[in-house]
């Protein structure tokens, strides 16, 4: 029996921010504060004397917020104090609120992006019945 080799491809998944699979920051800004699983921030590394920075609201994985220490490097967030948002809160507010923002955004770029191609479409029939007529 003669077999052909296994070939795998590279498939590249992008989930983003909206969308059910997404894990990481969420600017929560134009919420009130968001429900948070703790309701102090962690912080695996100390920030030296005097500096504080903002914290992140982060969706992750449970077994992520359990283990942060673990898991903070993925998420850039060592240093950082952060809450874990609640999964009910982003499926249910934060996501169909962002693609409803969202979506309108890129329906009105593509909308912008057709009248600009049929504007130089006009100017373009303009030229050529203009040359037509020097002719």
């Amino acid at each position: 029996m003669i077999t052909a080799p296994a070939l795998a491809a590279d498939v590249g998944v992008s989930i983003s921010i909206g969308h059910p699979g997404f894990y990481g920051q969420l600017e929560p800004g134009g919420y009130s504060r968001p429900p948070v699983i703790y309701r102090r921030p962690v912080l695996i590394q100390r920030m030296p004397r005097g500096e504080m920075r903002e914290p992140l609201y982060l969706r992750v994985p449970a077994g992520h917020s359990r283990n942060w220490r673990r898991y903070c490097s993925r998420y850039d967030a060592c240093g950082r104090p952060v809450y874990f948002v609640r999964n009910d809160w982003y499926n249910n507010v934060y996501a169909p609120r962002y693609r409803e923002e969202h979506r309108d955004g890129r329906r009105n770029d593509r909308d912008n992006r057709n009248n600009d191609r049929d504007d130089r479409r006009e100017d373009n029939r303009r030229d050529n019945d203009r040359d037509r007529r020097n002719d």
